[in-house]
């Protein structure tokens, strides 16, 4: 059975960093690219950042460029998100997820190429 579990979410000050973490089981995690999304409240789902399998390459949301970085440890099965100079618009509930592919290069924005998906975890940006 997989299983993704997010965790780090909690309430920050504008400007303040986070690190959220998405531990992964049940699936060879190094033959998935990882990716991050987020839904804020009122709002579909958005994409936010994507690491493919062997973490050399990413992309990014252009909200968030400059600002998030994603990373994956394939050795302990987790993918993370540095999240730096937040805003009060990044609060939302954000969720990982993982897409299996041939290809150790690729990546995609697309919710429906998902494979699998985490609970999500709030992330809160106030003062």
């Amino acid at each position: 059975q997989v299983q993704l579990v997010e965790s780090g979410g909690e309430l920050v000050q504008p400007g303040g960093s986070l690190r959220l973490s998405c531990a992964a089981s049940g699936l060879t995690f190094n033959r998935y690219g990882m990716g991050w999304f987020r839904q804020a409240p009122g709002k579909e789902r958005e994409f936010v950042a994507v690491i493919s399998w062997n973490g050399e390459h990413t992309y990014y949301a252009n909200s968030v460029k400059g600002r998030f970085t994603i990373s994956r440890d394939n050795a302990k099965n987790t993918a993370y998100l540095q999240m730096n100079i937040m805003r009060p618009e990044d609060t939302a509930v954000y969720y990982c997820a993982a897409v299996y592919s041939g290809s150790y290069t690729y990546m995609t924005i697309y919710e429906s190429e998902y494979n699998h998906w985490g609970q999500g975890t709030q992330v809160t940006v106030s003062s």
